[in-house]
C-alpha cells in the first residue's frame, strides 16, 4: 500500500507561477529520492467551514491561496530515507533558498495508505480532505471509506486514496492535528478523490449527495470537523 507524504500550503496568489516553477525544479530530485508521484493542486473551490476549513488550517491571509499536495512512495522506509536526503542534499537547499510561501505555516506529515481505488495517472481535478477520526476506529473508518469509494467510482471518480496518520509532527504555528481540531485520541486521515474534470466532479456530487447509501450506518469520523475543498492540479509528475 502506498505511503503518502502530505502537505498543505498557503501561497500568495501573485506567486502562483513562482510556486509552480519551484515545484517543477524539485521533480527530478524527489524522483531520485524515490517518489513515485508528486502532485501540487491549486485552490479552486475552498469554502469557509463553521468549525474548520483549509484556510484556517494554514492561517491563510486574504491574498493567499491554498495548495493541496502529496508525494507517493512505495513504502514508509523509502519515504523516511527520502526525507533524510531532502534535509541534507545541497541541491535541495538551493531550490529552497527563496521559497514563494511561508514555510512556518506549511503543514506536513506522513500517512499510511489504507485504501486505494482506481489507477494512478494524470488527474484534471481533485477533491482533497483532512478527516479526524478516533484512533481505535481504523477498521470502522476503512469500512465506511470502502463503501463511499464504490459510490464515487460509480459516478466517475478515477482514483481514491485514504491514508492514516503515521508521522504527523506538532508544529509551532500550524499542523495537521490542529487543522481538524483533533482530540488526543484521534487520528487524521489525508484523503483525495481524482476526477476527469471539474464539470464531471460537480455533476457527480449532485447525484452522490442524493444517494441514500451515503447516509446509511454510523461512520466513526466527525464530519463537522472535516476539512475539504476542490483543487486544480498545476503539477502532476
Amino acid at each position: 500500500m502506498t505511503y503518502v507524504a502530505g502537505f498543505v500550503v498557503a501561497v500568495p496568489e501573485t506567486k502562483r507561477q513562482a510556486y509552480i516553477d519551484t515545484a517543477n525544479a524539485g521533480i527530478s530530485l524527489f524522483r531520485e529520492f524515490g517518489a513515485q508521484r508528486q502532485v501540487e493542486a491549486w485552490d479552486d473551490d475552498i469554502r469557509e467551514g463553521k468549525i474548520t476549513d483549509f484556510r484556517r488550517a494554514v492561517k491563510a491571509t486574504p491574498e493567499e491561496k491554498i495548495v493541496f499536495s502529496w508525494h507517493e512512495y512505495a513504502s514508509k522506509s523509502i519515504a523516511e530515507e527520502a526525507n533524510k536526503k531532502i534535509m541534507s542534499d545541497p541541491r535541495m537547499a538551493e531550490i529552497g533558498k527563496d521559497m514563494p510561501f511561508d514555510g512556518q505555516r506549511m503543514i506536513y506529515g506522513g500517512f499510511e495508505g489504507i485504501l486505494e481505488k482506481g489507477q494512478r495517472g494524470k488527474s484534471n481535478y481533485i477533491d482533497g480532505s483532512l478527516v479526524p477520526t478516533p484512533g481505535d476506529s481504523r477498521q470502522a473508518y476503512l469500512a465506511y471509506a470502502e463503501k463511499v469509494a464504490g459510490i464515487l467510482m460509480e459516478h466517475g471518480a478515477t482514483r481514491i486514496v485514504d491514508a492514516w496518520s503515521d508521522n504527523v509532527p506538532d508544529g509551532k504555528v500550524t499542523d495537521f492535528r490542529r487543522s481538524v481540531n483533533a482530540k488526543p485520541d484521534e487520528a487524521v486521515v489525508f484523503s483525495w478523490v481524482e476526477w476527469p474534470s471539474k464539470q464531471a466532479r460537480d455533476a457527480a456530487w449532485e447525484k452522490i449527495m442524493t444517494d441514500p447509501r451515503m447516509f446509511e450506518g454510523n461512520p466513526p469520523q466527525d464530519e463537522a470537523r472535516r476539512v475539504s475543498g476542490g483543487f486544480v492540479p498545476v503539477m502532476d509528475a
